[in-house]
């Protein structure tokens, strides 16, 4: 593959539906890659449960794959990321149930298990001033609701829990023995205190979890620490074994997935690029997939409402982290076109669905030509759309929120299937700029850069709809498993061979393709946004109209 003497670093990504690992270079070059897919229960809706023995198996299968072909010694460090799930362990450490099953193996609920909606309820009722950190309000997708359910619901789990971790801080802790916890997980997830260092034994009170205060919150863990610290003296030997590595290989302490995704794009550059006018203050990465997160970081603590953060040190020591997102954008495309009365028949002729996608964006500036139209994107002159079919989470965070389209008319076939997908993801890029305008209300420093990875970044539709729509260049790396490259990035800074977390997402980020707005759509996106702000504001007075208020 190379020279033996050269340094490489293991990335881990846990997602949703499978665990990943990626040989990566000290430049950032994905050199092997594996997966494997996890267990998920769905014993009823909105409830969704895995297996902590399940995921390290898996994670022990990736990991041998992909450094199969060097010498062990050779990997000096390996990062783990995960989505944000919580992880329940018993006495010495074994799974103790979250399941009404009873079964122990069932051990971790789902980041997208929705089953606490009363607890998020009662929590966001207290108001307590940690809520400013989360835009105003705990999501039911973060971890205290979920602990308050398991006490609720069920006790005999809830009376024996020896230690609760969020998904990536248990696989640092399989790995190593070592007791700690991420700040990034503690802060973005489980209400952590990071502006005084430690856990608020009053929000948990008023949480009614005052349990997890008891012995200086040993349940939640004590010892919290950076992004890319060092875990202990790295991998025991019995992880060692079961995942083919070296006893003491260092081992770095974790991200969430998606933050992980953040890491390796902030050191992403244009290609010809020079580093010193590369400021990581001026870049949002959108992890855009089945739904996207916009993730931002900052000097300054910058407090915006519908907007999560400012977690402070949750990616990169020094930094304030400002996390937005919309429920759904790759989902809704998906939606739009399998629900769309031309899509059988582009099936059937095209087959897969990114050939569908690909055709789509090919007819689209036919149908400009056709129409007179200088640019693709005016053939939504009339059409406007609101996207959230599922709920808003930023910047309004309103879950309640649906969808509006406005400018139907009787066109039938792939031409009308065309005008609307195009609309849709044109609404998807207003929403990022809603975003971005909502934190610069906020007195957030100006944005210079959009960076993409996830599956849309693969789209140049959806790409060159958010340059032209929010007025920034479009950056995406060469590199696409940005997210294998960030975990990979937390063993290489832990390991010293680089001097911070921030340097090496700088070394490692490597570079992209560059896409510039189109200066000729500019006032035309400037009024579609006008139009976009008004029906958000149609349709909360259409509620209040059909709750019989006096207007």
């Amino acid at each position: 593959m190379s020279k033996t003497t050269d340094p490489y670093f293991v990335g881990v990504d846990v997602g949703t539906g499978s665990a990943r690992a990626a040989l990566v270079a000290s430049d950032g070059r994905v050199l092997e890659q594996a997966v494997q897919e996890i267990k998920t229960w769905n014993p009823e809706p909105h409830y969704y449960e895995q297996s902590s023995e399940d995921i390290w198996r898996a994670i022990c299968q990736v990991v041998k794959h992909v450094i199969a072909g060097v010498n062990k010694s050779q990997v000096k460090g390996i990062g783990f990321d995960a989505t944000c799930s919580l992880v329940v362990l018993g006495p010495q450490g074994a799974p103790l149930t979250v399941s009404k099953s009873g079964e122990a193996e069932r051990n971790i609920i789902l980041w997208m298990d929705h089953r606490a909606e009363e607890e998020t309820a009662k929590i966001n009722a207290t108001k307590h001033s940690l809520l400013k950190y989360v835009g105003g309000q705990v999501s039911l997708e973060m971890e205290v609701p979920k602990l308050l359910w398991l006490k609720r619901n069920l006790s005999k789990t809830f009376s024996n829990i020896w230690r609760v971790f969020d998904l990536p801080d248990f696989l640092t802790w399989r790995a190593t023995d070592v007791d700690t916890r991420s700040l990034c997980s503690v802060v973005c997830k489980w209400n952590y205190d990071a502006a005084n260092n430690s856990w608020n034994k009053e929000f948990l009170k008023q949480a009614d979890l005052e349990e997890l205060t008891l012995k200086n919150f040993e349940k939640l863990g004590s010892d919290v620490q950076p992004p890319g610290r060092k875990v202990g003296n790295g991998l025991s030997t019995k992880a060692a074994i079961e995942l083919g590595l070296s006893p003491g290989t260092v081992v770095s302490t974790s991200l969430i997935d998606a933050h992980a995704g953040a890491l390796g794009m902030f050191g992403c550059r244009a290609k010809g690029s020079k580093g010193e006018a590369d400021d990581v203050q001026g870049k949002m990465a959108l992890i855009a997939g089945t739904s996207t997160c916009h993730m931002s970081i900052t000097r300054d603590a910058c407090f915006a409402q519908g907007v999560w953060g400012p977690y402070q040190d949750a990616i990169i020591p020094g930094y304030f982290l400002n996390e937005g997102g919309q429920s759904i954008a790759g989902h809704l495309l998906d939606h739009v076109l399998k629900t769309h009365e031309a899509y059988a028949e582009l099936k059937a002729k095209l087959g897969a669905d990114k050939n569908i996608y690909q055709h789509l964006n090919n007819l689209l500036p036919e149908l400009a030509a056709a129409r007179g139209v200088s640019e693709v994107s005016c053939l939504t002159q009339d059409v406007h759309v609101w996207p959230d079919l599922h709920g808003n989470r930023s910047p309004i965070a309103d879950p309640s929120l649906r969808g509006i389209i406005t400018g139907l008319d009787m066109t039938r076939g792939i031409e009308s299937l065309a005008i609307k997908y195009l609309s849709f993801v044109q609404a998807l890029a207003y929403g990022t700029r809603h975003i971005i305008e909502n934190l610069y209300q906020h007195k957030r420093a100006p944005f210079q850069t959009l960076l993409f990875c996830g599956g849309l970044a693969k789209n140049p539709l959806y790409v060159q709809c958010h340059a032209d729509i929010c007025n920034l260049p479009a950056l995406i790396p060469d590199e696409q498993e940005m997210v294998l490259v960030g975990a990979a990035a937390l063993g290489a800074a832990a390991s010293g061979h680089f001097d911070s977390l921030e340097s090496t997402s700088k070394a490692m980020g490597g570079s992209g393709q560059l896409l510039k707005p189109n200066p000729k759509t500019l006032e035309f996106h400037n009024r579609k946004y006008k139009v976009f702000l008004k029906l958000l504001e149609n349709q909360r007075l259409y509620r209040l109209i059909m709750q019989g208020e006096q207007l």
